[in-house]
């Protein structure tokens, strides 16, 4: 994979800082310094689009058109789940869609990956937790279970910026209070941590560390007694997040990342519950795995594998002036089926094909064979065999969609007798499923073969 000649840029709205990186020439990815930023956050995120996920990127994206220049390419961060949805109009190049779980596991697998799967990927954000338990299936990360913890109205990290600022008598709410904590939190974290690592070491002498000064804010004075007491909004709710979660003694390994994953201590109490946490590349601050690796992806240097990489087709039967022929019907381009997305039905000119299933003889049974299309091969080579009804002058919507497990299923849409591709399928008819199991991972790339042609959509 090559880097496009623009910039490739990746934007990661969160509720707190709007985060926006890219790829530098030496193939690391960093995040932009752009006015107004505190250093190593981020633009902090105005109170007016906090809650508006798109509005938040589209004041992201401006901060960075305005101080840099239009990009090449673009990719925004979402909550899984949101990825499969049309991407907001920014103003810019078309943008990609990609899901918080799979840009963090793009970085760690652009370094070598998770040692085992699957792996919880647990992020500590200001807003809430987000748990994703992902597996690696057919070539394709899967997301089989998030749950979200969001304790409202304080958030989660957020709590514990406002326990803080509660603890040494400053206002919570005033955004040049919460600013000012934002830019003493990033000269002085080896401070704070290590006078908390005192204090967790020595309980008999915690008072002596208690009283050390780690921030000054608003002539206020912040020691790390406050930042400990507060503390406990952070391992208090992670509790409340891995109990919600039914996470288990499984001893699942876990990446950890978002704000509050930088606390040590935090570390250590997640540590104490689901084992030691799977180490980031070296350096990478957790509050950054998203966005950074999603400017991976948008250089074209890690893959998100969020979706299967491969076409998806089935063996058809047609008769072209009179004589049988067989050939190769897609259903799906390479990049397409989404893990617990929509159904992607086979399309000619943006209009589904119609398929028949009857054999020559009537009604009954029929074989349908799926073939999977390597990268620059013209034809596909077998995957899956399925057996489906065959009725007579019974026409359908040939699609088919992955579940989030991973498992991929045929899908054959109703759309009645007689009726033409113009019609909505079935009028209401619930379609029919074919389970098909995992798809295939390794698929042989070009080969010989004769090109294929869709056929029309009435074919």
């Amino acid at each position: 994979m090559t880097a496009p000649a623009e910039p490739a840029v990746a934007i990661d709205a969160g509720s707190r800082f709007l985060r926006v990186a890219r790829v530098d020439a030496d193939g690391t990815p960093r995040l932009v310094d752009l006015p107004g930023a505190v250093p190593g956050e981020g633009l902090p995120t105005p109170a007016g689009v906090r809650g508006d996920r798109d509005a938040a990127l589209g004041v992201a994206y401006a901060a960075y058109r305005d101080h840099c220049g239009t990009p090449g390419r673009l990719v925004l961060v979402v909550p899984h789940g949101e990825q499969a949805r049309s991407s907001p109009e920014l103003g810019g190049p078309p943008s990609r869609l990609v899901g918080a779980p799979h840009a963090v596991l793009a970085l760690l697998r652009h370094t070598g990956g998770p040692p085992v799967w699957p792996v919880l990927v647990c992020d500590l954000g200001a807003a809430g937790i987000d748990i994703a338990r992902c597996a690696l299936v057919g070539g394709t990360v899967t997301v089989s279970r998030v749950t979200r913890h969001g304790p409202e109205p304080d958030g989660y990290g957020a709590a514990f910026d406002g326990a803080v600022l509660d603890g040494a008598g400053l206002a919570v709410d005033d955004p040049d209070v919460l600013r000012g904590l934002d830019l003493a939190r990033a000269e002085n974290t080896r401070r704070t941590e290590v006078a908390l690592d005192r204090m967790a070491a020595r309980p008999d002498r915690a008072e002596r560390s208690a009283d050390t000064v780690v921030h000054e804010v608003a002539g206020r004075e912040i020691t790390a007694g406050v930042v400990h007491r507060a503390l406990a909004r952070l391992t208090e709710g992670l509790d409340r997040a891995l109990a919600v979660a039914r996470t288990g003694p499984d001893r699942t390994p876990v990446v950890a990342v978002g704000g509050a994953a930088r606390s040590g201590t935090v570390a250590r109490h997640l540590a104490d519950r689901l084992g030691p946490p799977v180490p980031l590349p070296e350096g990478t601050d957790p509050a950054l795995a998203a966005v950074l690796g999603a400017a991976l992806v948008a250089a074209g240097s890690a893959d998100a594998a969020d979706r299967y990489p491969h076409a998806v087709a089935v063996r058809v039967h047609r008769t072209v002036h009179g004589r049988p022929r067989d050939g190769e019907l897609l259903i799906s381009p390479p990049h397409t089926l989404v893990p617990g997305g929509a159904t992607v039905f086979a399309e000619t000119d943006g209009e589904r094909v119609r398929f028949g299933t009857a054999t020559a003889g009537g009604s009954g049974v029929r074989t349908v064979r799926l073939l999977v299309r390597g990268p620059g091969a013209q034809s596909g080579v077998p995957a899956a065999v399925v057996t489906v009804p065959a009725v007579a002058e019974e026409r359908f919507h040939v699609g088919m969609r992955v579940t989030a497990e991973g498992a991929a299923h045929l899908v054959l849409q109703p759309i009645g007798r007689g009726r033409t591709g113009a019609h909505p399928p079935g009028d209401g008819l619930p379609p029919e499923e074919f389970p098909l199991g995992v798809l295939p991972a390794g698929v042989p790339g070009a080969g010989p073969g004769r090109p294929v042609s869709q056929p029309p959509p009435g074919g």
